[in-house]
């Protein structure tokens, strides 16, 4: 079904939509169910997840004939984000499909005035990308009457920008990238997907949650929204090198006691939370929390195959005085995330589930703590690898959903290292960036 073309005008875009189709399983599959879980039900007042990937190319119609084909077949597998939200007789959310629903929606626009370059070469913020991406501003519960996955696809004056929303409450980061390689997978002319994603989210967790959930007004209309402070992105890029001086220099006095060396991961993120800190000139006493949304497939009893499909993340919090952070060595800070870190074993999670499934809370996504740093993405995800067949992309970046002050997504570099995207208010943004010792200049 074609629409009348809407511009959306953005700072340097003027984005013209031109047409929305869906797309649903290329075979009738029947109807389907699957109930969300004690992982799953937490993000259902977050936001839609929101990536855009920039492609080069000069063949718009071709491009998006071949997405479209390949996303028929691999709905097929991965068929939930074809469905809709809902609940049984008990009112338990879960995910409903049949042959008959709408299916993922696509939007077609075009911004021939933009050149991939245009969008590339900014490392500032997502307000002038936001108008390549759909679904700002829309909760996952929407999920009831909406898609659970929406793609808009722009012509740009040499390329292609894809921006996709995923329903948060339906998966995670690893099964976002997981869906998105075997489409890539498709696209270039694999018959079948490598890797077929794991549906059964009740192996994980069985427990029937009921809630009682109505979408709270829109906080984009509403009079507390002028209270949000206003915030700056920036994408940082550690390349390999300097994450090697980060790590080793954090790994440089480790007891002889045995003790794990410091991760990749551990070590930057030390990093960033000492410097954000500083930054934001805290008092001594005052308090920061940093806090990662860990994946727990391998942590669970049993543990889940890493094609699990839904969320099995869970969000650890741990904290310090910021004098302490930065009176310390940058030993102290990664030593602190890696015994929160170690700690979150299956048994906690089993304790975090049942204390949640006593008392359901359903998280904001700016719920993370006070003067925090937050950690979702991983650069152990392959985000340049999703290769349609036309090349790598040339930029992978989220949008303007879930942000807060300290929001951080960490993303595998286009040419190695680590792309470190992060939200801070303007005056903290200004002194991180003037910062040499963080960004290594020193």
């Amino acid at each position: 079904m074609a629409s009348e073309p809407v511009e959306k005008k953005g700072d340097h875009a003027k984005v013209k939509i031109t047409s929305k189709t869906h797309v649903n399983p290329s075979k009738k599959l029947g109807t389907r169910q699957c109930q969300l879980v004690t992982f799953d039900l937490p993000y259902l007042a977050f936001y839609y997840n929101q990536k855009l990937l920039l492609y080069k190319g000069n063949n718009y119609e071709e491009m998006v004939e071949k997405l479209k084909d390949g996303l028929g077949i691999v709905l097929e597998d991965f068929h939930q984000l074809a469905g809709k939200l809902g609940k049984d007789d008990d009112g338990v959310f879960r995910v409903e499909y049949d042959d008959e629903m709408d299916g993922v929606e696509i939007i077609e626009a075009s911004a021939d005035e933009l050149s991939v370059e245009d969008l590339t070469v900014d490392k500032e913020g997502v307000e002038n990308l936001k108008e390549l991406i759909p679904y700002n501003g829309v909760l996952n519960l929407e999920g009831l009457h909406r898609p659970l996955l929406a793609i808009q696809l722009t012509k740009l004056k040499d390329g292609l920008a894809m921006g996709c929303a995923f329903n948060h409450a339906v998966l995670d980061g690893m099964s976002t990238w997981h869906f998105m390689s075997s489409w890539a997978e498709i696209c270039r002319g694999s018959s079948s997907i490598s890797v077929p994603p794991f549906l059964e989210r009740t192996k994980a967790r069985d427990t029937r949650v009921k809630l009682d959930l109505s979408l709270p007004p829109d906080p984009h209309t509403n009079g507390d929204a002028k209270l949000s402070p206003p915030l700056r992105e920036k994408v940082f890029t550690f390349s390999d090198s300097l994450i090697d001086q980060i790590k080793s220099k954090v790994n440089a006095n480790l007891p002889s006691d045995g003790s794990k060396p410091f991760s990749t991961f551990q070590a930057l993120s030390a990093h960033v939370w000492r410097h954000v800190t500083q930054a934001r000139e805290l008092k001594p006493e005052d308090i920061t929390v940093f806090t990662v949304f860990a994946d727990c497939r391998k942590r669970v009893n049993p543990p889940m195959p890493d094609s699990y499909f839904g969320n099995l993340i869970q969000a650890i919090f741990t904290a310090t005085a910021g004098g302490l952070l930065l009176k310390h060595p940058p030993e102290f800070g990664a030593s602190v995330i890696q015994k929160a870190i170690d700690m979150h074993n299956a048994k906690a999670i089993e304790e975090r589930n049942k204390e949640w499934e006593a008392a359901p809370k359903i998280f904001q996504y700016k719920d993370a703590g006070v003067n925090c740093v937050a950690v979702g993405s991983s650069p152990r995800f392959r985000v340049y690898e999703v290769d349609f067949g036309w090349g790598k992309p040339e930029a992978v970046r989220s949008g303007s959903n879930n942000r807060f002050d300290g929001m951080m997504y960490l993303y595998q570099g286009k040419s190695g290292g680590i792309d470190v995207e992060i939200s801070l208010e303007p005056e903290t943004m200004e002194r991180l960036e003037k910062d040499k010792e963080f960004l290594m200049a020193a």
